[in-house]
């Protein structure tokens, strides 16, 4: 039925965590050499949300989809759901900083990045097959 969706979806999680990891380094050196926060950096911000928001509607869209389709909801596919959609609030927080200085600018954007990278961790861990999908 929307099985179609699942390697998609499965892809976009690389392209997510290739974004996380520059994002990564590029904050973790913009806050070590107190840089100025600018266009590349609120471009992997809006880089990283932008994919994380793709990521939801994909995951809510199967989740709705497949649950309504008579496979249900089961418990792990709603603690994934649930999972995620942590990860995608913390990828969209680095936004609420964006009159503050630079440097917590880049400290907080690289916590909130990591903290969303830990739970798609978890989240994918928790499915049937976990990373090796």
């Amino acid at each position: 039925m929307l099985y179609f969706l699942l390697p998609i979806h499965s892809y976009v999680r690389w392209l997510i965590l290739i974004v996380a990891l520059v994002a990564v380094v590029k904050f973790a050196i913009g806050w070590l050499r107190g840089g100025a926060f600018k266009g590349m950096d609120r471009g992997l911000t809006a880089a990283f949300s932008g994919l994380m928001d793709l990521q939801a509607l994909l995951g809510l869209i199967m989740f709705v989809g497949l649950g309504a389709g008579g496979e249900g909801f089961p418990m792990v596919r709603i603690e994934h759901t649930v999972t995620m959609l942590i990860a995608v609030v913390l990828g969209h927080l680095p936004a609420r900083w964006k009159n503050a200085p630079d440097a917590i600018r880049f400290r907080n954007a690289l916590f909130c990045i990591v903290g969303a990278v830990v739970f798609v961790y978890v989240g994918v861990l928790r499915l049937p097959g976990g990373w090796t999908r």
